[in-house]
């Protein structure tokens, strides 16, 4: 059983940053792929980016390339986040997950826990 708990969400204008942190229980942080995931009103939920469990290696979502960057600290269980020349379009609940594997997924469906998401807003 893993636990996650994410932080760091916010209102930001458009143009601001914001880090999200998500917090892991357990020792087995370093086994699996964590990913991140936002869902805005009347949408379904779409991958953000995901990282290998070893944090070797990235996924990016097209519409987030060049502004976020995920990374991971298996010392201190916590994946993080960076959102920078956040947008309007951006506006989201952010959710992180992990998924029981080496390999980073851009799929929802391969994730096995979810936080309960932060609310990220911008405005214009």
């Amino acid at each position: 059983q893993v636990q996650l708990v994410e932080s760091g969400g916010g209102l930001v204008q458009a143009g601001g940053s914001l880090r999200l942190s998500c917090a892991a229980s357990g020792r087995t942080f370093s086994m699996y792929a964590m990913g991140w995931f936002r869902q805005a009103p009347g949408k379904e939920r779409e991958v953000v980016a995901s990282i290998r469990s070893n944090g070797g290696s990235t996924y990016y979502a097209d519409s987030v390339k060049g502004r976020f960057t995920i990374s991971r600290d298996n010392a201190k269980n916590t994946v993080y986040l960076q959102m920078n020349s956040l947008k309007p379009e951006d506006t989201a609940v952010y959710y992180c997950a992990a998924h029981r594997g080496f390999y980073a997924r851009s799929e929802a469906k391969a994730y096995d826990y979810w936080g309960q998401g932060t609310q990220v807003t911008v405005s214009s």
